[in-house]
């Protein structure tokens, strides 16, 4: 090897950490380091696919694992032959976590694209029930403006022509920072200290969050890009309650309706989960008609089957049963699992059981409609995918 090798899975935050760690490795050669992703069960196999493949392509190198994989499937992770060493997520932008002693982390490598990711928050203070992010990033903590600034001057320097505000919870940036500032402060300061930046994106929004400051700024203001991902996850006020969200579906509503009066060209696109422990068929449709009437996209994941979630806090409707008691009516011939590891029981339309590889989705927990007939599909590349989703995402 001529240069280190970072391969970064997941979201933005992690493609604008990967840049970084691959500009403070400049120089050593013999090194491959996996910046993970957990968000679901699909991107945990995609890292240990990316770790074996990098073994294979370079045997002699150094091969690290960090991200937020490395602190939720440590043990698997550890145990894996092709790994030399784990790397914490909280210290994977410190020179000396990779052996190098420097005090200082080097600036991004310069860029051959005109978007540029500007990390200005990591890790979440909520604890949304199917979200398994706070564990692997830890508590939130915002970057200091004067940083921020710093960084989207040098990108701009490089030739960088769009800035992506990015972080796991975006708009908690600010809350342990003296003065307790919000995003919309930010954003201002940043449009009113570069008059020369053509386009201001924001990633992930958590809708609860968007303070008035804000909401004008992205209402009114031409170089904020008329483009929002919000935070919403379910379309139903129970399930919100029960995923230990902090919006309603009326809130939600509410929020994009505003929006669209200030600018009617913004494009609203959302994370809906289907198949949440306890969701009936009504729950579902409200997802269906949220899409419908909020967002303009709304992306589709894999299942993510994991034994190890717990039922949601306060449903007493829950009881384990035999995966050979599976009612006909309730299971499709199909190879895809119920999230979470569990899987409807026939006996209340609360109960699942905790048998995360055994049953089959039930027909109320498929996310869209699958069509009658596809078009052939090629074969999948062994290239390891790299997704831009939200952990707030």
């Amino acid at each position: 090897m001529t240069a280190p090798q970072v391969i970064g899975l997941g979201c933005r935050l992690n493609i604008a950490e990967s840049e970084r760690i691959g500009a403070m490795l400049a120089g050593d050669g013999d090194i491959v380091v996996i910046n993970s992703c957990a968000v679901t069960g699909e991107a945990v196999r995609q890292t240990r696919r990316a770790v074996r493949k990098a073994r294979r392509e370079h045997p002699r190198a150094r091969l690290l694992v960090t991200g937020c994989a490395a602190e939720t499937e440590r043990a698997a992770l550890a145990a894996m032959p092709e790994v030399d060493a784990l790397v914490p997520n909280a210290a994977k932008l410190l020179p000396q976590a990779y052996g190098m002693g420097a005090a200082t982390l080097a600036p991004a490598a310069v860029r051959t694209r005109t978007r540029a990711f500007v990390a200005i928050q990591n890790g979440c203070d909520h604890s949304c029930t199917f979200c398994i992010i706070p564990q692997g990033r830890g508590p939130s903590r915002s970057l200091h403006p004067d940083a921020v600034f710093r960084e989207i001057e040098a990108q701009l320097a490089r030739s960088a022509r769009e800035i992506v505000l990015t972080g796991v919870d975006v708009t908690s940036w600010g809350g342990d920072l003296a003065g307790t500032p919000r995003l919309g402060d930010l954003v201002t300061a940043i449009l009113a200290r570069f008059p020369e930046l053509p386009r201001l994106r924001l990633s992930s929004l958590d809708g609860a969050e968007i303070d008035p400051l804000l909401h004008e700024a992205i209402a009114s203001e031409a170089r904020i890009m008329p483009h929002l991902h919000l935070s919403l996850q379910h379309g139903h006020d129970l399930i919100l309650k029960r995923m230990k969200r902090r919006h309603t579906r009326t809130d939600a509503a509410r929020l994009v309706i505003a929006l669209k009066r200030r600018r009617p060209d913004i494009a609203i696109g959302a994370d809906l989960i289907a198949g949440f422990p306890t969701e009936s068929e009504e729950h579902h449709a409200a997802i269906f008609r949220s899409s419908r009437s909020w967002a303009s996209s709304t992306p589709t994941y894999s299942p993510t089957p994991r034994a190890t979630t717990p039922p949601p806090h306060g449903c007493r409707r829950w009881r384990a049963i035999p995966s050979a008691a599976a009612p006909p009516n309730c299971a499709r011939p199909s190879p895809r699992r119920a999230p979470n590891g569990w899987r409807r029981s026939s006996a209340s339309p609360c109960a699942y059981s905790p048998n995360a590889m055994a049953g089959a989705m039930p027909a109320t927990m498929h996310a869209w409609p699958r069509p009658a007939s596809r078009p052939a599909q090629s074969p999948r590349s062994s290239q390891p995918r790299s997704r831009t989703t939200s952990c707030d995402e």
